[in-house]
């Protein structure tokens, strides 16, 4: 088996629950189709695109102007009012502590730790508060600071480019979006599809470890 030399984590949906299900929840309490609702907030999941959320998680327009396209999405596809600041509200904010301790580990065992997010610049105190950032990881791409979000392909080569240029199939990548995950296989990188239970995709990762 080829050595793991450093892990790559995903932020929302890995250490935080994944805030999807609250998505589907809200688009059925407006009577939309399943699916219908996220697509409207966050477009395409397996793609790179002009949306509007898109757009500000690569930093290219700001939160206000992200609201108020969305807003008119939703107006003119469902004529309802699909206001991201009341999702916001909602997103559950508790840390998956498994995950964090595990992290922890990783560090003492010697691995280089990385995370890739797709953010946007207007939380980004918001989300790492939530962790201890410096702590856990040697290496932090944000889409909204780089100018590129997942799944480009661009954002794992900059990624492992910033790591020391190691070779994909020597990394462990882990996300909660299939397509994220699709694009890292892609280049070759090791990844994991992190579901519901993170301890699943912790003992996933030992596998790959070794351990």
């Amino acid at each position: 088996m080829m050595r793991i030399e450093a892990v790559i984590f995903d932020f929302g949906g890995v250490f935080i629950d994944s805030p999807y299900p609250l998505l589907e929840a809200m688009g059925v309490e407006m009577g939309l189709k399943p699916g219908q609702f996220a697509e409207i907030v966050f477009g395409s999941l397996v793609e790179d695109s002009d949306h509007p959320y898109h757009r500000l998680e690569r930093g290219e327009i700001p939160l206000q102007q992200a609201r108020d396209e969305i807003l008119h999405l939703g107006r003119t596809r469902c004529n309802i009012d699909v206001d991201i600041y009341q999702f916001f509200t909602r997103i559950p904010g508790g840390v998956r502590q498994g995950l964090v301790d595990r992290v922890r580990g990783l560090k003492v065992e010697g691995y280089p730790t990385a995370m890739i997010t797709n953010n946007i610049r207007e939380y980004a105190d918001v989300w790492r508060a939530l962790l201890p950032v410096e702590e856990l990881f040697d290496l932090v791409v944000d889409s909204s600071q780089v100018g590129m979000r997942k799944p480009n392909p661009a954002i794992f080569r900059l990624t492992l480019d910033r790591l020391g240029g190691l070779a994909p199939e020597r990394t462990v990548f882990l996300d909660d979006s299939e397509g994220n995950v699709k694009a890292a296989k892609s280049l070759g990188m090791q990844a994991i599809h992190v579901r519901g239970d993170i301890s699943q995709a912790i003992a996933e990762l030992d596998a790959l470890l070794g351990l």
